[in-house]
């Protein structure tokens, strides 16, 4: 199990992130292993968290830790406002979002998913989307 420490710094945070690819399946195994040792703290992480510029995700899925490469949400529905939180930065933030969400993505076999979120689990792939694209709450 590799964690790494958590970034903070917004300007680096505030860039997009480069598209995941084979040579980059170690930064999603560290992006896995990190959100675990957080587990009491955070419920998703996005690469540029951990200092890697990638379009890679993990977060719960129930009790378990799901990797996304490459995640685009493609559908998406029913929005309202949410208070959230990030490891990243200080205090909590109001952002809108959506209920329901459909995101295709690699899995860690670079096999290609379409599937469907809702409800908290949804609202915490947008969270690391958005880091994805350079975007902060």
């Amino acid at each position: 199990m590799v964690a790494q420490s958590i970034t903070r710094d917004q300007l680096f945070l505030s860039q997009k992130s480069h598209h995941a690819t084979a040579a980059d399946l170690n930064i999603a195994s560290n992006l896995r292993d990190t959100l675990i040792s957080h587990d009491n703290q955070a419920a998703g992480l996005a690469a540029n968290m951990i200092g890697q510029n990638k379009q890679i995700i993990a977060f719960f899925a129930g009790p378990l830790p799901m990797v996304m490469l490459n995640p685009e949400i493609i559908k998406k529905s029913d929005p309202y406002l949410a208070t959230e939180g990030c490891l990243s930065l200080d205090g909590q933030r109001s952002t809108q979002r959506y209920k329901n969400i459909t995101v295709k993505y690699q899995d860690t076999n670079l096999q290609e998913h379409e599937q469907n979120f809702s409800d908290f689990t949804a609202e915490v792939i947008q969270h690391e989307i958005d880091h994805c694209k350079g975007i902060l709450i």
